[in-house]
């Protein structure tokens, strides 16, 4: 099995690289929200704009009849608390944001007004289905967010993240755009990357993604080589074809975010 040595990707690629620039990190008290604060902070450029964000939804209090003044004070204490936790984790240089709405219509909201090129949150592990029929915030961000989305999860090692990347290349425009992220982080943090072309995949190109890249070919579907490979990986970055709603269960970026075991960033196009 071949692992690549970070590949030193077109300059251009590197210049026009934008998913880091302005970055928010869902956190919601947990230690999995937690997470996506260190991955933000981690991930961000230099000069970029970092926000931690957290909603509470007040009105859910009211469902609590008598008790609710005290049941929405401590919603309040409770978010505050994690908001200031979240960013002591993220440092100075971030800044927070504390609303009072729905968590996912509130996320959603923030991203669009501060034209966010990445949103990050952490995953409790529950289904595909009933992230995407219930509206987990994960699996509604990975579906209609306006921008890149890291779904992050604590590393396997105790070793600094980054360790190595892996990227999926299709020969598509937008798997284009994902390993010119992931090349970019490798170039940054000076970490492998390993460039997988699945060949069971639908629409594969394989002669345009290895002349793009140093891709390697695999016989296995891209959702099977992906998960795979994200055991040695500290970040699998997909590129987005934007389905939405049912659609979307069978995409290999969705699949992929639920299924592998280290955090996998969603590289998309800015839409609007």
């Amino acid at each position: 099995m071949k692992n690549a040595e970070a590949p030193s990707p077109r300059l251009g690629d590197i210049a026009n690289t934008a998913v880091f620039d302005r970055v928010v990190a869902g956190v919601d008290g947990t230690e999995a929200g937690f997470e996506a604060v260190r991955q933000a902070a981690r991930l961000v450029e230099p000069d970029g704009w970092l926000e931690v964000f957290s909603a509470v939804y007040l009105a859910e209090a009211s469902l609590t009849g008598w008790s609710a003044p005290r049941v929405a004070a401590e919603l309040e204490r409770d978010t505050v608390e994690t908001i200031r936790h979240a960013a002591a984790i993220a440092g100075s240089r971030a800044e927070s944001r504390l609303v009072n709405g729905s968590p996912l219509r509130s996320l959603m909201y923030e991203l669009r007004e501060k034209q966010a090129t990445l949103a990050v949150v952490g995953t409790h592990e529950h289904s595909r289905l009933s992230e995407i029929m219930i509206g987990g915030v994960a699996g509604e961000l990975l579906h209609s967010a306006p921008c890149s989305v890291l779904v992050a999860r604590r590393p396997l090692t105790e070793a600094l993240f980054h360790r190595a990347l892996v990227a999926g290349a299709d020969g598509s425009p937008e798997s284009d755009a994902a390993v010119a992220a992931a090349a970019y982080l490798a170039h940054r943090f000076r970490v492998p990357l390993r460039i997988l072309t699945a060949l069971e995949g639908k629409f594969v190109d394989l002669a345009r993604a290895q002349e793009r890249w140093p891709a390697e070919a695999l016989d296995e579907h891209p959702v099977q080589a992906l998960v795979r490979a994200s055991m040695d990986a500290d970040i699998v970055v997909v590129g987005s074809r934007g389905q939405h709603g049912l659609k979307a269960l069978g995409s290999v970026s969705e699949r992929v975010a639920h299924q592998a075991a280290c955090s996998v960033l969603v590289v998309r196009a800015r839409s609007g």
